[in-house]
């Protein structure tokens, strides 16, 4: 993992010696105009989401209210090809957490090199933030298995312009997340994910991942595909978690669903129908419990959910939605549910500015 991250880094320098001229783009794409620069250009875009919600969940008979989103963020440039990026979580259901802080270089036309701490590179449907779900509770591979921040170094090449339209992202990580920055570490983790964008619509997914979190190295195999239409998304993916030595049996773990979108006059610009099913097998977190007896325990059970729900929509040129889910979770006779991962009813009010 040394030889990966010194390469990683090298490809950075010699792409900023030798190659094209740079890309002019802030974070989020927007081109800059080096010939008309002002102070105005520099200043940070502000953006925030909420996530205020109420639950029921009937297999307890038991109901709360929870803020589980209130993320601000700040994106921008200090020069054309260097842009960076603060976001963190007021309320993660009651808890403050900074989530992004890093800052990303455009040394040469379609790269880019990122430094900090970051979205770990895997899966799709763990990129999506709150604002862009579109389900109130996140799948089990954006949630359980294939979610993770970290702090490191990436590369991203972006060719959508090209006649085979590609987006590939990897890098290296500390593999400890975001709070045990002070531990030094014999070996790093690494993450990879490609996007392959063959067909208007379609969107063709592929990542491996190697995570170490402690005691036991695991590696992580994720393929999924999308379409998006102009009313209908579909999309399914797999990921498989392997651990080393066989120390636990392989998580398999399967998101699927689709959303159909339809306007409508009145109140509410326009709704969304909703159905989506995943599915979960036990997992370990890699972590010994008992040092001496070296045994990987069962983090999470195995699991069926199915979850139905419509998603009210404000107006169109804001992003403003009602969400409203019922979940309904399937165990084995032995699975032992979490407090919070059983049949359930969500409606959530979420707002983006």
């Amino acid at each position: 993992m040394q030889k990966t991250s010194s390469l990683l880094i090298g490809l950075f320098f010699s792409a900023l010696l030798y190659g094209q001229q740079p890309t002019e783009k802030n974070i989020d794409g927007r081109k800059i105009d080096k010939n008309k620069l002002e102070g105005m250009d520099y200043m940070p875009t502000f953006s925030g989401t909420i996530c205020a919600r109420y639950e029921w969940q009937t297999a307890t008979d038991e109901q709360r209210f929870q803020v589980r989103n209130a993320r601000l963020a700040a994106t921008g440039n200090v020069l054309p090809i260097v842009a960076y990026k603060l976001e963190i979580d007021l309320s993660d259901r009651g808890e403050i957490k900074m989530l992004d802080a890093y800052t990303r270089i455009f040394p040469v036309r379609n790269f880019d090199f990122t430094i900090g701490q970051m979205r770990v590179p895997f899966t799709i449907d763990a990129h999506r933030s709150p604002h862009l779900r579109y389900f109130a509770n996140r799948s089990f591979i954006a949630k359980q298995v294939g979610n993770a921040r970290d702090v490191g170094v990436a590369l991203g090449y972006d060719w959508k312009d090209g006649p085979l339209p590609l987006i590939v992202q990897g890098g290296v990580f500390n593999g400890t997340g975001l709070y045990r920055q002070n531990e030094w570490r014999k070996s790093l983790n690494y993450s990879i994910r490609a996007q392959l964008l063959f067909a208007p619509g379609w969107n063709l997914t592929l990542g491996n991942q190697r995570q170490k979190p402690q005691n036991v190295s695991m590696q992580l195999f994720d393929v999924g595909m999308y379409y998006q239409g102009k009313r209908l998304h579909v999309e399914a993916e797999y990921l498989l978690r392997t651990y080393a030595k066989d120390a636990f049996k392989n998580t398999n773990a399967i998101n699927s669903f689709a959303v159909y979108r339809f306007p409508i006059k009145g109140f509410f610009h326009a709704m969304s129908v909703l159905m989506r099913y995943d599915y979960m097998s036990d997992q370990s977190t890699g972590i010994y419990e008992d040092d001496e007896l070296k045994v990987l325990t069962t983090a999470d059970h195995n699991r069926h959910r199915i979850t139905g729900g419509v998603t009210l929509h404000f107006a169109k040129k804001v992003l403003a939605d009602i969400r409203i889910n019922y979940e309904q979770y399937f165990y084995k006779k032995t699975g032992v549910p979490k407090n919070s991962e059983q049949n359930k009813l969500v409606i959530e009010f979420m707002t983006h500015f």
